[in-house]
């Protein structure tokens, strides 16, 4: 009975941990369930055994409020990934569990939460760092710390707030004046950044930026039946961008720029979508950044292209997308789940990778390009800025997400990459959201869900490199470093124990 109670509440608060993003958002909740977790784990008889079970009740409670959206695929997308990433929510339960006679042990407890996101980051299948524990600190005070430390160091400040508030609540009887000590120095910790916030240096150079939002009529999986009604609709919205420009109604931007998959077509060799680029760019009289899907798609791989078209109307230099999605962009196992799953007809052939960083001249701006899901990624993010990028450009494609949690959680994720990165952040999508973001991760222009927009927006090109662009990777790893020796400490103690006894 006392493990079917503990395991209920480790997936209540798996559940207020997944409130906790977006679109709900209600994230002082979430420290409040690191330490419920925490409070369980260190709880009389939880061992380590037991602390893998109530972490994993935990994760995967909270993977299955955070990712409701994969119903659009399948219940076999949704709830198979959600036990898988639960898995990894028991290390962190067993690591705290082992770590619980170590003095100083919040500080373990909070570093085994980095230690989970550094391994589901990468693993299985290239990593799903979806509920990464910084990701839902836009709008708090720990939000000026990813321009310091990064997504691990801001996860980490996370996690402290709740770990310390366990550790408080467990010796505010006979310790009270060092439980409320202990609480105000992790939040002056976590806060510090609110206060001295890294500023970046004013930029040199300014372009005038207008990111499109053609609009996708259908949503869900119906998205991808559209194909020359998005293009055409991106096209249009173009032409009325050169319409205004033209009447003087609006002033010429330095550059435009399209979502991915803004043409499922292969401009290159289909003559009518290579037509109607050309009529828009040719109109707009100023290069353009779109994403297109290169290759039929059908019998061999195919690229998801980021391609630059010149002024008058000549495609260039190009990115190919270096992270797909699986059961997106390419199946694993296709040989064993492609007949099983009807869903998958839907991605016949598999995406070839890019193998360079996306790092784009277009017109006079240095642009660095993540696409959709990447920007979910530290590796792909930071590599863009330390290869010379100084606007960060993100176009997505959502529509198949529409009307689901999904977008605003990626939308959060660009805000905060901003943060940590100095840049402004362009984000064009075919449905939404599309987002002009300043380097302090302030919204500075949002286009409304399914409908067809242009963002307009002057933005600045920043050469300047934040502490977390510079150090992060060390940040992470240093924590995984003590994570991993505090579990073995208190992993060997318990050994020894159990032997005397």
């Amino acid at each position: 009975m006392r493990l079917l109670a503990s395991s209920a509440l480790a997936v209540l608060a798996g559940v207020a941990a997944g409130v906790s993003f977006a679109p709900l958002h209600l994230v002082y909740l979430l420290p409040l369930a690191v330490a419920a977790l925490t409070l369980l784990c260190m709880s009389a008889g939880a061992g380590v055994r037991r602390g893998f079970w109530l972490g994993f009740c935990f994760g995967t409670a909270f993977m299955l409020v955070l990712l409701p959206w994969l119903l659009v695929i399948g219940w076999y997308a949704w709830i198979p990934l959600s036990v898988v990433e639960g898995l990894f929510f028991g290390l962190a339960g067993l690591a705290t569990a082992a770590v619980r006679r170590l003095p100083w042990w919040p500080l373990w407890a909070a570093s085994s939460w980095i230690l989970v996101e550094a391994l589901r980051d990468r693993w299985p299948l290239g990593g799903f760092p979806w509920g990464r524990l910084g990701f839902a600190a836009e709008d708090t005070p720990l939000a000026p710390l990813f321009a310091y430390v990064g997504p691990a160091g801001v996860g980490f400040a996370m996690a402290l707030l709740g770990t310390v508030l366990a550790w408080a609540l467990l010796h505010a009887r006979r310790h009270p004046l060092r439980a409320v000590a202990a609480l105000v120095a992790a939040c002056i910790v976590a806060g510090a950044a609110a206060v001295f916030p890294w500023t970046p240096p004013a930029p040199s150079d300014r372009v005038r930026v207008a990111a499109v939002q053609g609009n996708v009529p259908r949503i869900g999986l119906d998205a991808f039946t559209q194909r020359r009604v998005v293009l055409d609709n991106h096209v249009q919205a173009t032409l009325n961008l050169a319409a205004r420009i033209d009447a003087g109604k609006a002033p010429r931007p330095d550059l435009v720029v399209w979502p991915e998959n803004s043409s499922d077509i292969d401009p290159y060799t289909d003559p009518v979508a290579r037509q109607e680029i050309v009529r828009a760019v040719r109109a707009v009289g100023v290069p353009l950044l779109m994403g297109a899907v290169i290759g039929e798609r059908v019998h061999e791989p195919w690229h998801n292209r980021a391609i630059v078209w010149s002024a008058d109307g000549v495609p260039g230099a190009y990115y190919d997308k270096i992270h797909p999605v699986p059961f997106g962009e390419y199946v694993p196992f296709r040989s064993l789940l492609a007949s099983r799953i009807p869903a998958l007809d839907q991605i016949p052939t598999d995406m070839a990778r890019g193998k360079r960083p996306g790092i784009l001249q277009v017109g006079p701006a240095k642009v660095g390009v993540v696409m959709c899901f990447e920007v979910a990624y530290d590796g792909l993010v930071r590599d863009l800025v330390t290869h010379g990028a100084r606007l960060i450009v993100v176009p997505t494609n959502n529509a198949t997400y529409t009307g689901t949690g999904q977008l605003a959680q990626q939308f959060a994720m660009s805000r905060l990459r901003a943060v940590e990165t100095g840049r402004f952040v362009v984000i064009a999508s075919t449905n939404g959201i599309s987002g002009i973001i300043g380097p302090t991760g302030e919204v500075l222009d949002r286009a409304p869900v399914r409908t067809q927009a242009v963002l307009e927006r002057s933005v600045g090109l920043s050469t300047a490199r934040t502490p977390a662009v510079r150090f992060e990777t060390w940040v992470e790893w240093g924590l995984v470093a003590v994570a991993g020796c505090a579990a073995l400490v208190g992993l060997l103690q318990r050994e020894r124990r159990m032997g005397r006894r």
